[in-house]
């Protein structure tokens, strides 16, 4: 491998093992970096994550969409990287339009399976934007750590509570405080 930055390159470099997933050098490996410039809808990549989305509003906006989801696929035959169809989801935010996509599962067409929650680098997504899910997910954290200190400790005086709970208990609560604000609940 090389690295290419800004027209200037590494010296090439045998690779004599794998990386591990998750490690820091797996967006470098992957081979995205070009990917945004085939796709026509919005897209928002996170190492090996890729979203795409768009406003369907007629039979041309849901071509245009699986139009980008073939053209992935072909890239990805291309750098003979797989896919997994089974990992990919559809969620329709907020409209009626009724859509399927397809994506290719070893030569055979495959319909992506639609959901209604999905979490994404830790927050709740929901297909209604109501964040009751991200909520009760974290009270229910909250509720288990505070169940822990309860059997852990026999005795906590009014200080050394209020330590535990701001060092344990209350960051489950803070956890995404932008999609708390951003998202009232109905």
């Amino acid at each position: 491998m090389k690295v290419n930055v800004r027209g200037s390159c590494s010296q090439w470099v045998l690779l004599i093992s794998r990386v591990p997933r998750g490690s820091v050098l797996v967006p470098l490996l992957l081979y995205v970096n070009d990917l945004s410039a085939l796709i026509k809808n919005n897209i928002k990549m996170f190492a090996d994550d890729t979203k795409i989305w768009s406003k369907i509003l007629s039979d041309t906006d849901s071509y245009l969409l699986q139009e980008d989801l073939d053209n992935i696929e072909h890239r990805c035959q291309k750098w003979l990287l797989k896919l997994h169809p089974e990992k990919c989801k559809v969620m329709h935010v907020g409209h009626s339009y009724q859509t399927t996509y397809l994506m290719e599962n070893s030569g055979s067409p495959k319909i992506l399976q639609q959901t209604e929650e999905e979490k994404d680098i830790g927050a709740y997504n929901t297909s209604d934007l109501k964040p009751s899910t991200q909520y009760n997910q974290a009270a229910n954290k909250a509720k288990s750590v505070l169940q822990m200190v309860n059997r852990a400790f026999a005795r906590l005086d009014k200080d050394d509570f209020l330590i535990i709970y701001k060092s344990f208990i209350r960051p489950h609560l803070d956890y995404c405080p932008e999609l708390k604000a951003t998202l009232p609940e109905r």
